[in-house]
């Protein structure tokens, strides 16, 4: 098993164990320990993994950091634990930050199982700093942190290489987060900054409040035609390169007689796939075409249900599901805007792997 099968079996687990880890320790255990061990060091071997390494500082005694990663002897990576359901935004990187200096480490990872937080020394030397330069949520991960992860295992460690690219991508996610906050409230200089490129005139309140949701509105279309434009690629790439199979091969199922899928529907339905490929095997998601709607399935089961794709009037609905599969549909103008409902299908999906689906519901023919 390599690298990258080691990390997915660790993130497909995780919903089933959520449920019966209630402690800091539980989640040590159950969750912070394997994705150690996932990274190729040995946390059965003191001289690879010290659990409980003392760290005082100054006249402070009996400090101790959760995990330390050795390398000749010396720390290399320092883990501070949180338990499961901590919420890492409010949990504080104190004791880590503590540790971080008085200890030869240059990295230091702040978890609560789920989410790992790096963080370094790029600012001041021997002071880590209060933002982390990579953060990998095991519940959602890609191919591209999947590769910078890597750099941290046993075999690829390189503590000059990841701290020249770790600058880089600190400031590569801050960016993002902007650019995410900017996104969903335009500033005031970023709203002057795009009114100064299109509107010659002078700005009055009622112009600068009218540019700023224009902004909004203009920003959202663009990432919207972008994500759009790819899919399209991606579909015509793959029309292109596949071969015909018999119906009942394909992973859309449709009724017999039924109305014929449409390009909507499918680019839904592969966007549905994407989202859930960072949790699930996106063979699992099935779609079956209904003469009203277009069900998308966990293992083509009724008892299963992600979401419904009501796609056939000029206003879309996609219905997502709660966890007594009541539905409700939520408008989208176009697939693309499914994006926006990553979560809720995720979540139906963590219900069904953790509990096994429940009581059925009707989603077109068993």
């Amino acid at each position: 098993m390599d690298f990258a099968d080691r990390i997915r079996e660790l993130s497909n687990r995780i919903p089933q164990q959520l449920p019966h880890i209630r402690t800091e320790e539980a989640t040590k255990n159950a969750l912070v320990m394997p994705f150690i061990s996932a990274l190729g060091y040995n946390v059965f071997d003191p001289f690879e993994v010290t659990p409980e390494l003392d760290a005082d500082v100054g006249v402070k005694k009996g400090e101790k950091v959760d995990y330390a990663v050795l390398k000749d002897g010396k720390p290399i990576m320092l883990f501070e634990c949180k338990p499961c359901n901590c919420n890492l935004d409010e949990c504080h990187a104190s004791q880590l930050f503590r540790y971080f200096s008085v200890t030869d480490a240059r990295i230091g990872v702040l978890t609560n199982g789920i989410v790992y937080r790096f963080f370094s020394d790029l600012e001041a030397p021997n002071k880590m700093d209060a933002r982390a330069f990579l953060e990998v949520d095991l519940r959602a991960i890609d191919d591209l942190q999947l590769a910078e992860l890597k750099k941290f295992s046993r075999s690829a460690f390189e503590l000059g290489s990841i701290l020249a690219n770790a600058s880089d991508l600190k400031y590569t996610r801050e960016i993002k987060r902007i650019l995410a906050q900017e996104m969903n409230q335009p500033s005031e200089e970023f709203v002057r900054f795009f009114t100064a490129q299109v509107y010659p005139g002078r700005v009055t309140q009622r112009l600068r409040e009218q540019f700023a949701e224009i902004t909004k509105k203009a920003l959202q279309q663009f990432i919207s035609e972008k994500v759009s434009d790819r899919l399209k690629s991606a579909l015509a790439q793959e029309q292109e390169s596949a071969q015909p199979e018999p119906a009942v091969e394909t992973s859309v199922v449709a009724d017999a007689g039924g109305p014929e899928t449409t390009e909507a529907e499918m680019q839904a339905f592969y966007i549905v796939r994407a989202i859930l490929a960072q949790s699930i095997d996106p063979e699992r998601v099935i779609m079956r075409d209904q003469k009203s709607y277009c069900s998308v399935l966990l293992d083509d089961s009724n008892r299963k249900p992600i979401c419904r794709l009501w796609f056939n009037a000029a206003q879309k609905y996609v219905g997502v599901f709660d966890v007594e599969k009541n539905e409700t549909r939520v408008p989208v103008a176009n697939p693309v805007e499914i994006y926006r409902l990553s979560g809720q299908l995720r979540e139906a999906v963590a219900r069904y792997e953790g509990k096994g689906g429940g009581a059925a519901v009707e989603a077109g023919g068993s």
